[in-house]
């Protein structure tokens, strides 16, 4: 049984500098339940007084305990030590994740908790894997690169999926031998401050992955103009992202990795097997109640398949089961806030206002408590032009568009502005090879719609949804600066 009562938990409350949880007496944020509505808990907003000290820690941790200097293997073992952790806590840090998240309770232990220890495990084996390389030159010469870490990572890290996300930054910045400042969303800020302290119990030196809490134009702002953060990187929204890379060019040029918004298409050919393409279609709009960076919120389908189509994937959309994140039977998520909720729902209205046909949904959804449910919704008949179609919702909203021919589809799928993922559906290998080519995003899924367990697959998106790459060799590699030397060794 895995349901829980939210008054009994313990909260961890501060930030997590040099190896402790350390109060402030700063303004703080009263931090609500998306389940019902209610404040449980409050944060300190971090000034640019704390995130100094936090940072210069961070930097003084990484110099003091040779993190990078040291066998990468000694890191690693850190590293495994951490995740193990992670898995024996499993419980406690689920808890702490659904209790003010939009992650149920079964879907953060049976997933979230245990996706984050894998993806520690899976850089951990990178630290002692990657080095220089030895360049060809001329006789009498002898050149080749070294890599070293860049010494401080800030890490901004989403609310939707808190500790999967943070798990994407520090382990790949940490394995590569930096330290790590995390600034998680102040909707979800608790869960990192206890996944801080087991990294201090796996015997990480204090400092080394400091937690400073607090709201994006402070702190977020703070953190990313320090000048001894040498790199950021970043999940959330297009406009956040592009506020982070003028901070960074403002503060004295340093590499950002952006994974930002998506309007994914899921492109659904007439050869298609119909019953696989509306289950992947309602899991890629209803995960997370579609609180997901790369959900598939548009429908492009061959006229021929349309109906069919509708007809499953409707049947599919109807049948969800919400209730607070605290129950174990609860498989659809709340909307994280009131203002999200408004926002996903004056975009439905303004969409069915400019010639949409609601279909299904388009209104709160009735839960056990007064926490903000929307109904799974499909609007038909849009064209590119209406709102729910150009602006990424954030929320459980499927549009559906239609196509004749390979040509038209492929032109309806594109979108102006957002190239995050793509879904494809056909049984032509040839047709699926054609089209990956010509999809402009930076993954494509075919006969499925979601990321596996395979950490070697980088992500990351094209055009306006970002910049590098999270996941994968790329996004260890991202964390390691190269210095090139050439030595004379003729005389």
């Amino acid at each position: 049984m895995l349901d829980f009562y939210p008054a009994t938990l313990e909260l961890p409350k501060g930030h997590f500098i040099d190896g402790a949880l350390k109060p402030d007496p700063n303004e703080p944020i009263a931090v609500r339940r998306p389940s019902d509505g209610a404040v449980y808990s409050e944060v300190p907003t971090a000034d640019a007084e704390t995130v100094d000290r936090a940072v210069r820690n961070a930097r003084d941790a990484q110099r003091s305990s040779d993190w990078a200097k040291q066998a990468p293997r000694a890191r690693a073992d850190i590293l495994r030590r951490w995740a193990d952790l992670i898995d024996r806590q499993c419980n406690e840090l689920a808890q702490l994740e659904a209790l003010g998240s939009t992650r149920p309770i079964a879907q953060a232990t049976g997933w979230d908790v245990p996706y984050l220890a894998k993806t520690i495990r899976f850089f951990a084996e990178l630290a002692d894997k990657h080095g220089g390389d030895v360049a060809p030159t001329a006789e009498g010469q002898f050149g080749f690169t070294v890599t070293e870490p860049y010494s401080v990572v800030a890490a901004i890290a989403p609310w939707n999926f808190p500790l999967v996300m943070a798990g994407w930054k520090l382990a790949p910045a940490l394995a590569a031998g930096n330290a790590v400042v995390l600034k998680p969303s102040e909707l979800t800020p608790l869960s990192a401050l206890h996944l801080a302290k087991l990294a201090i119990e796996a015997g990480m030196p204090a400092g080394l992955f400091n937690v400073v809490q607090g709201d994006g134009p402070t702190t977020g702002d703070a953190l990313c103009r320090h000048p001894d953060v040498a790199k950021i990187t970043f999940t959330g929204s297009t406009a956040t992202g592009a506020a982070i890379m003028t901070a960074s060019a403002e503060s004295g040029i340093k590499p950002v990795t952006l994974e930002l918004g998506g309007k994914s298409p899921q492109l659904v050919f007439e050869d298609a097997d119909a019953a696989l393409a509306a289950r992947c279609v309602a899991r890629g709009i209803l995960g997370n109640a579609g609180q997901v960076c790369v959900s598939g919120s548009r429908l492009v389908v061959h006229r021929r398949l349309q109906d069919e189509l509708l007809e499953r994937t409707t049947a599919l959309m109807s049948q969800v089961t919400p209730g607070p994140t605290w129950r174990e039977a609860t498989g659809f998520s709340p909307i994280i806030s009131t203002k999200q909720f408004d926002r996903i729902d004056s975009l439905v209205k303004s969409t069915v206002g400019q010639g949409a046909e609601l279909l299904i949904g388009g209104r709160p959804l009735a839960a056990d408590d007064e926490g903000a449910f929307y109904a799974p919704t499909i609007l038909a008949g849009v064209t590119g032009e209406m709102d729910a179609v150009r602006e990424e919702v954030f929320g459980p909203v499927l549009t559906v568009q239609s196509f004749e021919d390979e040509e038209e589809g492929l032109a309806l799928a594109e979108h102006p502005v957002y190239g995050l993922a793509a879904g494809l559906y056909t049984s032509d290998l040839s047709r699926a090879l054609r089209t990956i080519r010509r999809l402009e995003v930076g993954t494509v899924w075919v006969n499925r719609y979601g990321r596996s367990e395979d950490f070697a697959i980088p992500t990351g998106g094209f055009k306006r949804s970002g910049i590098g790459k999270d996941l994968g060799r790329e996004a260890f590699e991202a964390n390691l600066r190269k210095k090139s030397v050439l030595i004379d060794i003729g005389h």
